[in-house]
């Protein structure tokens, strides 16, 4: 459940640093709001603090309910390590309050961290518009699993595939647009993608021959640029690696 506290300090930063304070908890673990920002006023008179309201997620209180109407266990393979049971007791719960029934496989991860696949009934709602519920589903289970841990691994949530299909998806447009970008000699940019969709589109054309690419534009706008360069250019402009933006 979200909570929220209210500081005041002679500063923005010392209310925040107050609240953080008092609550044990890092910067990035709250959300801020400015109530009234610090007035210095005229040689002292009229001086006001400033007010913040700091955002943060806090366990449920514990609820004591009849036996009878307590909750099923979820169901847990035998020996399934901590962290993989971690990851299918947040699912699960997650999963039943979007009215969503489906079966969860879980698994390593080739370059480490954890692979979910969801399968069952009702993936569209699990998947939303070209991934956007499914990107947000794998945020918050990465928040939910990580947050108070000295081990930060990486949780890939897909279903029914979604992920690989998208991919290979891609990759086709990105190889298209790159032969367009060298028939016409000129520029030719995408629709708008997330950064992960952006990131397939950078590798998928890294060592393609004629073009190189680039992001431009902001959230939630921002798109691949697909670039015709010549000769020896497209080979000495290739960065060699590129980052998810």
């Amino acid at each position: 459940m979200i909570k929220t506290l209210e500081k005041a300090g002679r500063t923005e930063d010392e209310a925040i640093a107050a609240a953080l304070s008092e609550l044990g908890l890092d910067r990035d673990d709250v959300s801020v709001e400015i109530i009234e920002r610090a007035k210095s006023g005229f040689l002292g008179i009229g001086a006001s603090p400033a007010v913040i309201r700091v955002s943060y997620e806090a366990e449920d209180e514990a609820v004591e309910e009849p036996a009878a109407e307590q909750a099923a266990p979820v169901a847990q393979p035998v020996d399934e390590p901590a962290e993989y049971a971690a990851v299918r007791a947040f699912l699960s719960g997650l999963l039943e309050r979007m009215g969503v029934k489906a079966e969860l496989e879980i698994g390593p991860r080739d370059n480490g961290g954890i692979n979910v696949n969801v399968s069952g009934s009702g993936m569209g709602a699990i998947i939303g518009r070209r991934g956007e519920t499914l990107d947000a589903i794998q945020h918050l289970t990465n928040y939910a699993v990580n947050r108070g841990s000295d081990k930060h691994m990486h949780i890939s949530v897909d279903a029914e595939n979604y992920r690989s299909k998208r991919e290979d998806s891609l990759t086709k447009l990105a190889r298209k647009m790159a032969d367009k970008a060298i028939k016409y000699k000129r520029s030719m940019a995408l629709e708008p993608m997330n950064s992960y969709e952006r990131h397939v589109i950078h590798t998928a054309l890294q060592n393609y021959e004629g073009v190189t690419t680039s992001s431009t534009g902001v959230e939630p706008n921002r798109r691949v640029v697909v670039s015709y360069v010549k000769g020896e250019q497209s080979s000495s402009n290739k960065p060699q690696s590129r980052e998810w933006a």
